[in-house]
């Protein structure tokens, strides 16, 4: 499984971004998806998730409301848009596949990473 994550940037307070997971394999359509971040010195935490199906999201609570992760299965890739950005969102972000099986709110599910994206939010 390869995932290559992109759309990343220097935005201003309030803007938006739309990161983008492209995801090779023919185990996509059977897998839960998630999105997880690394701010400058702290830990990798997680942003969002969504189930196989797309019909099940799951959001930090810092995201919620702000947030919105989605799929398109017909091109394998998965979507993390991102409105009204805070300074507090700058991390370099990653998109993830889990294990499978437990749950998407802990990091050590993922056992699949792409190479992440920066995402830079100024006050």
């Amino acid at each position: 499984v390869q995932l290559q994550a992109s759309g990343g940037g220097l935005v201003q307070a309030g803007d938006s971004l739309r990161l983008t997971c492209a995801v090779s394999g023919r185990a996509f359509r059977s897998s839960d998806m998630g999105w997880l971040r690394q701010a400058p010195g702290k830990e990798r935490e997680f942003v969002a998730g969504i189930n196989r199906s797309g019909g099940s999201t799951y959001y930090a609570d810092s995201v919620k409301g702000r947030f919105t992760i989605s799929r398109d299965d017909a091109k394998n890739t998965v979507y993390l848009q991102m409105n009204n950005l805070k300074p507090e969102d700058t991390a370099v972000y990653y998109c993830a596949k889990p294990r499978g099986g437990g749950s998407l709110y802990s990091t050590r599910e993922y056992i699949y990473w792409g190479q992440g994206t920066l995402v830079t939010v100024s006050s």
